[in-house]
């Protein structure tokens, strides 16, 4: 049995998936924000209760909204702020007597995806999150590629190329100004949104609106469309993917699928892009099931 627990800011999940990858068990609580400790035990408590449930033991992987540092070992670059600093591998590995595997959220997103998903047999994976915020994972024939680093597919945080005369550049929260995370999240769509109207909008209000005519959201959209060609033409000529997979909030713009791939070529070093745009069988489970394959598809 394998089972994947996604730890994220507000909820944590636990499922249980069989050999055959057949989903046998599932589970959500809330997480509690701001105690380690707590998340330790409620981690802990979630497995346990599933071997119980199951009347059977299984390996772990955990997905989290950050990575392992290869210098330290801890934590780092979590959203979760709690999780900073903390030795969550060791920690929980003493608690489960047994192995554990973390890896970032989207590293699970991309394997999810690429095992049994819509990029199933696909050599190169490029997951892809555009939710709060942007990330992104690596998968190589059926294994996360971490990096030296243990930034992998961190393309969130380069700045969006080839940008237009009126494309501002807004303030990261990394330090730096112009990432792909604050052209192409939610977050920094309606950041754009509000800084040419003067209106606070979600990102799934603007949408429709730009589908009901408006010609501010729909002009938004638009610059949208091509900013997230010109990031993943970027990604096409350094990876070459066989698949690119969206995901995260903003995934779920229907029209991103077709206008997107019809653009991209011009800034993709190549007489033809081969590169398949799709949206993600499993949606919001993607990265929960993601962390249950973690046990033997990750390589440095």
């Amino acid at each position: 049995m394998r089972f994947g627990v996604d730890l994220g800011g507000t909820k944590i999940e636990i499922i249980a998936l069989n050999d055959a990858g057949l989903l046998t068990y599932k589970k959500r609580i809330d997480t509690p924000k701001g105690d380690y400790q707590a998340t330790l035990n409620a981690i802990t408590h979630l497995v346990l209760e599933a071997e119980i449930q199951l009347n059977c033991t299984g390996s772990v992987g955990i997905g989290i909204p950050g990575s392992i540092s290869h210098k330290t070992g801890m934590v780092k670059n979590a959203n979760s702020t709690w999780l900073i600093g903390e030795d969550l591998q060791g920690d929980l590995q003493r608690k489960l007597s047994r192995p554990v595997e973390i890896a970032n959220d989207a590293n699970c997103f991309a394997l999810s995806e690429a095992m049994d998903g819509a990029a199933s047999g696909a050599d190169v994976v490029f997951g892809v999150i555009i939710g709060t915020g942007c990330g992104g994972g690596i998968v190589v024939n059926g294994q996360i590629l971490n990096g030296v680093n243990a930034i992998g597919g961190e393309w969130g945080h380069n700045s969006l190329p080839w940008l237009g005369l009126n494309d501002q550049q807004l303030p990261c929260y990394c330090g730096l100004k112009g990432c792909n995370e604050t052209f192409l999240s939610g977050s920094g769509f309606e950041a754009h949104y509000q800084n040419r109207t003067g209106l606070l909008k979600t990102a799934k209000q603007i949408v429709a609106l730009s589908e009901l005519g408006d010609q501010q959201a729909e002009a938004l959209v638009q610059d949208y469309i091509i900013w997230l060609a010109k990031g993943l033409a970027s990604v096409i000529n350094l990876l070459d993917p066989d698949v690119i997979v969206l995901g995260g909030g903003m995934s779920n713009i229907e029209r991103l699928y077709s206008d997107v791939p019809k653009i991209w070529q011009q800034w993709v070093f190549s007489d033809q892009v081969n590169t398949r745009l799709v949206a993600p069988k499993y949606g919001d489970s993607s990265g929960v099931r993601g962390a249950a394959w973690l046990a033997t598809s990750s390589i440095d």
